[in-house]
């Protein structure tokens, strides 16, 4: 569901209205006093974003000294709402020169309102991208005195651009080289019991590209998803080849993703803005490659006391190797010493977190280094409760491999003058929430 906002109102500090715009006549208008009234003149402001007071909610969100509230009477999508503000405030930066305040405002009250009609209809957010209002709202904004100077930029084609073609690229780059940078980053989410059997595990990704290209290429992405290939040997007539398949879940693209063509022939096919960008995220739930593995023995030799044995097993290749790893173990509050032997990296005692944490630089693939650690502790009698162990958490960055197996099979980039591209790729994996219960 859209916002189908009815107002939107911007307030300075002191609950001033300095622009507001009503879309819809389903709400009064004293709907700015109620705001005031029951969340600025209140303890509850910053508190939570979403009220609703009456009938009527609001969703407010403070950018430098102004607030900007939208007033909705209907059930509405919150998140399309901030998003909404989010977008509507770079472009507001993008006339203004880089400001967006309480001057900036007031001195750019009248160009505001054109843009406040062009990007919201009826309560329905519209087209926030700068680079196509400018090409039918012209006039300039009051710049701030700090702002950086505007570039030169020569002006698109203003047909091409309105109609929505390629609205996210402008006509007439040039590059001396032409290259596209692709990265694949992904985060794992792990949940292990002290048993080493998975109770949660799931892995986010997202395909970020940096495109130096010239003129109006096609770019085309080829992975190992499962429907991808599928689709590829039935319009070939050819049986898939051999290797690893996986299933994207929750796939989202980047507006320049041509849907149509993604539904019919499963390929990735986009004009790409120009720089970077994400291009898609994804989500995978089966087939995960967990890149650690580890294996925790705490004993608790009375109250006094307690022995800490942990392994971790690189998982990878013994080719690559991890970046950054650490590992932090949780011990009790009551920890007075701690005496360390590690087989690599270093390990020490960090009070403020209670935790041994373990930091190994460079950790090589197919390796097993372990620490083995004794703990004293301060018996105390206000200490009746048995100690709830805290899971152990781990931070690393692997490069090169993928913990969901995403392969880039292909990409290919066409353009009418025939240049000749750099095509680079990158696969990094880090540790999302990465957690194994001892």
């Amino acid at each position: 569901m859209p916002v189908a906002a009815s107002a939107i109102y911007f307030l300075n500090l002191r609950g001033d209205v300095l622009i507001n715009r009503l879309y819809r006549d389903d709400v009064g208008g004293n709907m700015v006093d109620a705001f005031r009234m029951h969340i600025m003149q209140t303890k509850e402001l910053g508190t939570c974003p979403v009220r609703q007071i009456g009938g009527c909610s609001f969703f407010y969100m403070r950018i430098s000294n102004v607030y900007i509230v939208i007033v909705v009477s209907s059930n509405a999508n919150v998140a399309c709402a901030f998003k909404f503000v989010v977008e509507a405030v770079a472009l507001f930066k993008s006339y203004f020169g880089g400001a967006f305040d309480e001057d900036a405002i007031r001195n750019n009250f009248v160009l505001i309102y054109e843009l406040l009609d062009e990007i919201m209809d009826f309560g329905y957010p519209q087209n926030l991208s700068p680079e196509i209002l400018k090409l039918y709202i012209t006039q300039e904004g009051v710049r701030s005195p700090f702002s950086s100077k505007p570039s030169d930029r020569p002006v698109p084609n203003a047909t091409l651009q309105v109609t929505g073609a390629v609205g996210w690229r402008r006509e007439g780059l040039v590059y001396k080289k032409n290259e596209v940078f692709l990265d694949i980053v992904e985060s794992v989410n792990l949940l292990m019991s002290s048993k080493g059997s998975v109770l949660r595990c799931d892995v986010t990704g997202k395909i970020l590209m940096k495109c130096f290209l010239s003129g109006m290429p096609d770019l085309k992405l080829g992975l190992n998803d499962k429907i991808g290939l599928e689709k590829e040997s039935q319009l070939k007539s050819r049986p898939t080849k051999s290797g690893k398949t996986i299933e994207l879940d929750d796939v989202t693209f980047h507006q320049c993703v041509n849907l149509t063509r993604f539904n019919s022939e499963k390929t990735v096919s986009f004009v790409p803005p120009d720089g970077e960008f994400e291009l898609m995220k994804y989500r995978i739930t089966e087939g995960v490659n967990l890149p650690f593995r580890v294996l925790p023995t705490i004993k608790e030799l009375g109250r006094t006391r307690m022995e800490v044995n942990v392994k971790v097993k690189s998982v990878f290749g013994a080719k690559m190797f991890a970046l950054g790893v650490v590992i932090k173990i949780p011990v009790p509050k009551q920890t007075a010493k701690t005496s360390f032997q590690v087989t690599s990296g270093r390990a020490k005692y960090n009070a403020a977190i209670d935790c041994l944490v373990w930091k190994i630089r460079k950790f090589p693939g197919q390796t097993e280094p372990t620490l083995s650690a004794e703990v004293e502790l301060i018996s105390t009698m206000a200490e009746k409760k048995s100690w709830t162990r805290p899971p152990i958490q781990m931070e690393f960055q692997v490069p090169m491999f993928t913990a969901s197996g995403l392969r880039v099979r292909f990409l290919k980039v066409w353009e009418k003058s025939g240049y000749n591209t750099v095509e680079w790729v990158r696969y990094i994996t880090k540790a999302g929430s990465y957690e194994i219960r001892c």
